[in-house]
């Protein structure tokens, strides 16, 4: 196992991505960016840090800002949960800690919204603290490199890997270069599809490679379930004005705004196929547990139900209030073709 971290840390000075994140020991840019990094990739992840930097100079000034300007600055990056854990957390971290996050791992996971990962990360990244990362690049290099088959969405698995991933770490002298290496190893060199193998440092020890098995590692217990939702939108045809609803919180894109909606069952968005419409094709949005189809109209009048809790607002404002992807991707549309 030693030659193995000496591997992936050779490996990384050589072939690691130049990130700003990489470039700092201040925790509240390494914890920024790791939430950023969940679920998101890093070309697309890189452009919303810079913007979150530039606009936050520290964890006072997120605390500071209200929620719609965190969720407009969020804006197309989906997982909005991200986004307002980030803000609750924030406003912890500046009332309960004067603004300094905590500087152990066990003291960092006691933060609402930061997890087992995240801690790590600031731990190791910002403090050179010995505990080791696990995150879906480390899942696959490790059940990879050392040929297992435990889910790694099970609790069992879950534990397993994150023993195997200290143990790991235990052999190291730079705790934070060697996480940056293997989650960037995982990134770069093993990925999910077509790994490059026959470049691999590791090919001679990598224990699925001996027995051809690496294409079906990791392994998950199966997959997330999503149900489809089918919503009806409702633009008010207004020359400088749209008229918006604020979601609530107990749904998906809490708190964000969109057009007026009616949500119908599945019988009653496929029967209005059979009729004419001056409505758009259905458009469709997929969500880690959830599958949105969506038509847009242009009405000239709301019906009573829709002009509850509305908001009028002018249309050189729209920046100003975050919106569902799927409600930005129509503007988009429809502005390029009208």
């Amino acid at each position: 196992m030693p030659n193995f971290h000496l591997q992936i840390s050779d490996w990384y000075r050589l072939n690691k991505r130049d990130l700003p994140w990489r470039d700092t020991t201040d925790p509240f840019k390494i914890w920024l960016s790791e939430v950023i990094l969940q679920q998101t990739r890093v070309e697309q992840g890189l452009a919303f840090y810079n913007k979150f930097v530039q606009r936050f100079e520290t964890v006072e000034d997120l605390s500071n800002a209200t929620e719609q300007e965190v969720l407009t600055l969020w804006q197309g990056l989906g997982y909005y949960s991200r986004a307002r854990n980030l803000h609750a957390t924030a406003k912890i971290v500046t009332s309960s800690h004067q603004g300094v996050f905590p500087k152990s791992f066990r003291e960092l996971k006691q933060l609402k919204g930061i997890g087992d990962y995240t801690a790590a990360a600031i731990a190791s990244f910002c403090y050179n603290e010995s505990v080791g990362v696990v995150d879906g690049n480390v899942y696959r290099v490790l059940s990879r490199y050392f040929n297992i088959d435990s889910p790694i969405d099970s609790t069992a698995g879950k534990k397993y890997f994150f023993s195997l991933a200290q143990e790991l770490i235990s052999h190291v002298d730079n705790p934070s270069e060697y996480n940056q290496a293997i989650m960037e190893f995982g990134a770069l060199q093993c990925t999910p599809k077509n790994p490059k193998c026959a470049t691999c440092p590791l090919q001679n020890s990598c224990q699925s490679v001996l027995v051809g098995n690496q294409l079906n590692l990791p392994v998950k217990q199966g997959k997330t379930k999503t149900r489809p939702r089918f919503f009806h939108y409702f633009i008010l045809d207004e020359p400088a004005h749209y008229t918006l609803v604020q979601r609530g919180t107990s749904d998906i894109w809490a708190n964000l705004f969109e057009f007026p909606m009616k949500e119908l069952s599945a019988e009653a968005f496929d029967q209005k196929e059979l009729e004419l419409f001056s409505g758009t094709k259905p458009m469709k949005h997929i969500l880690s547990h959830q599958t949105i189809y969506a038509r847009f109209f242009h009405v000239q009048q709301l019906e009573a139900e829709l002009s509850i809790n509305t908001t009028r607002i002018h249309k050189t404002d729209l920046s100003d209030y975050p919106l569902p992807r799927i409600i930005d991707r129509y503007l988009e549309d429809f502005h390029k073709n009208n």
